[in-house]
Formats: C-alpha cells, structure tokens, sequence
C-alpha cells in the first residue's frame, strides 16, 4: 500500500472548521502526514492547530495557494501527494475518491472535478460566481487541450514520481497554480483522470471574484505557452522561462 501526504494550504482559517476537517481526514484516510501550509499565521492560530494530528508549516506573510501547496509537497515523502482546500469544500469520501486510482496504480494524477457530471453539488455558489466558472472552464479546456471538466476544484493528488518531473515547471504562487499544474501535468504526458466528488460550496471564501478572474484569464495564456514549450512547440519552445519555478525560488 503507498503512503499517502496529504497538504491543507490556509490563509486566515476557520479554525473550528479546519480542526474537524482534519480530524475527519485522519480518521478515513489514515495518512502517513497531514501537513498544514498556514499563511499569515497568527499566534493563536498557530496554537490551535499544534492540538491536530498534523504538522505545520507556518509564514507571517501571504504567499499564495500554490505556493503554500508546492512547499507543502516538498516537505512530504509520501509516495502520493495530494491537497485539499482548507474549508471543507470536497467531503473526505469525495477526497478518498481522488486517490483511489493512485492508490490502485490505475493513473498518475487525478483531478476531483465538481463540474464532472457525475458529480454531487450540495451547495451552490452565487449565479455570478457559477456563470464566471463555467466560461473559464470551457476556455480553459480549448486553450489547454486537457480534456476535463473542473481545473480549480480544490482536490487534487499526483504520485510523487510524477510530482519529481512536474515541480520543476511550476511557477503560479497563486490560484492559477491548479490550471498550471493540470497544463503540465498533461503536457509531460503523465495520465489524468478526472474524478467527480460530492462537493459543497463555502461562503466564507477568501477569494477575490473580480482579481481572480484577472488572475485566472492571465494564467491561462502563460499556462498554454509553457505547455506547448514542453511539447517542443517550434514558436513557444523560442521563449525560455524568464523567472525561476517556484522550488527554485528563495523563501521570504
């Protein structure tokens, strides 16, 4: 049976929320780490947590889901990595599901996707909100060429063999560091499976729609180039990275 790490990157949590996701997480998954990535740390938050079966990696600044999520991976030394969002969104059997075809040896990288049609929605966002991620999804899958229907849903794993090629062309600190990690995975050619889960949307996001959605629109043409300077791509290949990945950068 592989080992299994799991990372929980938070900025600002609930921490009553966490503590119980946590806490679920270690009793149906029983994983070998449960690594939590805390930005902004506060004292009293810090504290809380040293009461949870997890280790933390805390920051006094905001560095960012992806750049939480990369440092949190490069701590464990699992044979799977995987990452949850830190408010619960993907219920632990859904998040059991996403490391189901690891575990099994079946795929490399899977991807829980809320807009799957096999998925279960128990709670919706906003009509905005829906509407903004339906577009970017159906973008994103014509850009890319990745042939899946969530790239941003919170509940992602790859094995670490995989993450040991894919990590040193990663480069999004924040949440465009999903649509990146798909685009390369795809592009090194490892084999995605996408994986519906029941999910349940949290009101208390600490994501911006409207900078988000700049974020996102940005990263999504960055993501296409690098993937297509992977592939060999005459044009794309022509323009080096100009700024290191985000496991060659010095911490702050």
């Amino acid at each position: 049976m592989p080992s299994v790490g799991v990372v929980v990157p938070a900025y600002r949590p609930n921490v009553e929320q966490l503590s119980a996701y946590v806490h679920a997480l270690d009793e149906r998954l029983a994983p070998t780490e449960i690594r939590i990535e805390l930005d902004a740390a506060d004292p009293e938050t810090r504290r809380a947590l040293g009461d949870l079966p997890v280790s933390v990696g805390a920051v006094s600044h905001r560095r960012g889901k992806g750049a939480a999520i990369t440092a949190g991976f490069e701590h464990l030394e699992t044979d799977i990595l995987a990452f949850v969002d830190a408010d619960g969104a993907t219920p632990v059997e859904s998040v059991a599901d996403v490391l189901a075809p690891l575990v099994e040896g079946t795929s490399t990288v899977a991807i829980g996707s809320r807009r799957h049609p096999d998925a279960t929605v128990l709670s919706h966002q906003t009509r905005a909100r829906r509407r903004m991620g339906d577009a970017f999804a159906w973008v994103a899958g014509r850009l890319l060429d990745v042939d899946i229907y969530d790239f941003q849903c919170g509940a992602k794993a790859i094995t670490a063999e995989a993450w040991a090629a894919v990590r040193t062309h990663i480069y999004e600190p924040g949440f465009a560091w999903d649509v990146e990690f798909v685009a390369v995975s795809e592009a090194l050619g490892y084999d995605l499976v996408e994986v519906p889960v029941t999910w349940c949307d949290q009101p208390n996001s600490t994501v911006d729609p409207i900078d988000a959605a700049v974020e996102m629109g940005r990263a999504l043409v960055v993501a296409r180039h690098r993937a297509l300077r992977l592939q060999d791509h005459r044009f794309h290949g022509a323009f080096p990275a100009t700024t290191p990945a985000l496991v060659d950068r010095e911490p702050r």
